[in-house]
């Protein structure tokens, strides 16, 4: 295929250049209802292309002209046999992936660490999650991905599961043996579903991880716009037909997406593509180069560190994305919280995300050698005002076993339910969710008993200044349980 080709994004420009009469919406007709600032922002050209489904233009939900085109370049450049374009993000494509497999009471096997998108996909399927706990690293405090060994024994245990979720990369970078899990997961014939949200860039260049479609996946959700230069919100779904049915997909995907789909956004997929297509290698080479170099800047800083090969060998450990820069902050005697709210009021720095010992900050191909000197001169001035200043916790990782599931999430949902103080929850069955944003890792799903062990660690969270989130109390005072109904076991 010829990836010099846009085809949505010519038809786009085109349009534009024509400068028809509009009696359609969107309302501001190419910036000329807009709020005068916001359109002097933004710009004409962008709105000029802010359209919608018209014939030209065709249909994401029925594609059959230029969308389609461009889906077809995608999933070769992602070597699918089908793309699916997501202007509602990696969410979307995710909730698609359970959807168009699984159905009311049928099990599908995640790991405990999935996004939140993957319980709200099992909540409106109606099906029945069975958690893997992912390994856990007890020099970092954070966990890693899932084991063969562990998939085996679910498997073995619960060979009438619909699907097996494995996250590839994880947020932090890391990953299985992709290759052997898949094989492992076909020879039961079960389809293999990887939120591969964080590795978009992974199937362009050799020394990055095996890539969902290249192990043989069933399906696989990629954001775009996280690292391969695609605009917020805009992801892709990738599939290979045999275990799926493509025209399930479609159709789930379908009813998921509003009928007001962006044309910006699938500009921007279209046109990245082209971009990943052509000249994904070299991006991703001076991503990879850049990143290496920060990492060794990093663990040449007093009392911070970054792994990087040193941390392979394990089941949980095969590979990893040296473009996620990993920082361990703990010997500074500072949370990564409290790193990451530092380095924002005195540097003007964002960091992708913190926890308890770490931040986390992604080199990308918009990085630069000014870019990267920058974040080294911030982290070598964090060190100085830290170092030998603060009590340097032990580290202890304490995440709670996973909590018992009373009822299905669905069930759980849609409950009658009440609200009774969450320090006195211990032994209620939860109606709604608590988890750590970013990056939304759930801490108690709908229809599990809380225990105390859960209690204190979100409260351990809390009282540190860690985001949790997911009740309707944002201060976790309280929490919905199901009503007049005590836990049994």
């Amino acid at each position: 295929m010829d990836h010099n080709q846009t085809p949505l994004f010519s038809a786009l420009r085109r349009h534009a250049e024509q400068n028809p009469l509009q009696f359609h919406i969107p309302g501001h007709k190419k910036g000329m209802g807009s709020d005068p600032e916001f359109r002097e922002f933004i710009g004409d050209n962008a709105l000029s292309i802010d359209l919608i489904n018209i014939a030209p233009l065709d249909d994401l939900h029925q594609p059959t002209g230029v969308i389609e085109q461009s889906q077809k370049l995608a999933a070769d450049a992602f070597g699918a046999d089908y793309t699916f374009f997501s202007v509602q993000g990696t969410s979307n494509a995710i909730m698609t992936m359970i959807m168009s497999v699984c159905g009311p009471g049928e099990k599908v096997i995640v790991p405990r660490n999935v996004h939140k998108s993957v319980m709200s996909a099992i909540i409106l399927s109606g099906a029945r999650p069975v958690f893997i706990s992912p390994a856990r690293d007890g020099n970092l405090g954070i966990d890693h991905g899932i084991t063969t060994r562990s998939v085996r024994r679910a498997l073995d245990k619960h060979p009438d599961a619909k699907a097996v979720l494995v996250i590839n990369p994880t947020y932090y970078g890391i990953c299985a043996n992709l290759k052997e899990i898949v094989d492992l997961v076909h020879s039961y014939d079960v389809p293999v579903l990887v939120d591969e949200a964080h590795g978009v860039l992974i199937h362009f260049h050799e020394k990055l991880p095996m890539s969902a479609m290249q192990a043989g996946a069933d399906m696989a959700a990629t954001s775009v716009h996280k690292l391969g230069g695609s605009m917020t919100q805009s992801s892709v779904l990738n599939v290979r037909a045999g275990r799926v049915n493509p025209t399930r997909v479609q159709t789930i995907i379908s009813m998921l997406t509003t009928t007001s789909t962006s044309y910006i956004l699938l500009a921007s997929l279209d046109t990245s593509r082209r971009h990943l297509a052509l000249n994904g290698h070299e991006m991703a080479e001076r991503a990879i180069e850049l990143a290496q170099y920060v990492r060794s800047e990093v663990n040449t800083i007093k009392d911070l560190y970054s792994f990087g090969e040193d941390i392979l060998g394990g089941e949980a450990t095969y590979d990893y994305d040296p473009t996620k820069v990993t920082i361990h902050v703990r010997h500074l005697g500072i949370t990564g919280y409290e790193a990451e709210n530092w380095l924002r009021d005195n540097f003007n720095l964002e960091v992708e995300m913190s926890d308890m010992y770490n931040i986390l900050c992604l080199i990308t191909t918009g990085d630069t050698e000014e870019t990267a000197h920058k974040l080294i001169h911030a982290l070598r001035t964090m060190s100085d005002v830290f170092h030998s200043k603060g009590e340097v916790k032990e580290l202890v990782v304490k995440i709670p076993e996973i909590p018992h599931l009373a009822l299905t999430p669905r069930d759980a949902f849609y409950e009658d339910t009440e609200i009774i103080p969450f320090k006195e929850s211990a032994g209620r069955i939860i109606a709604e969710f608590i988890y750590v944003y970013p990056p939304g890792i759930p801490i108690l799903l709908p229809g599990e008993v809380i225990s105390q062990e859960n209690i204190d660690y979100i409260v351990d969270h809390v009282e540190v200044g860690l985001p949790v989130k997911g009740p309707e109390d944002r201060t976790i005072q309280f929490v919905k349980v199901i009503a007049d109904e005590e836990a049994i076991f």
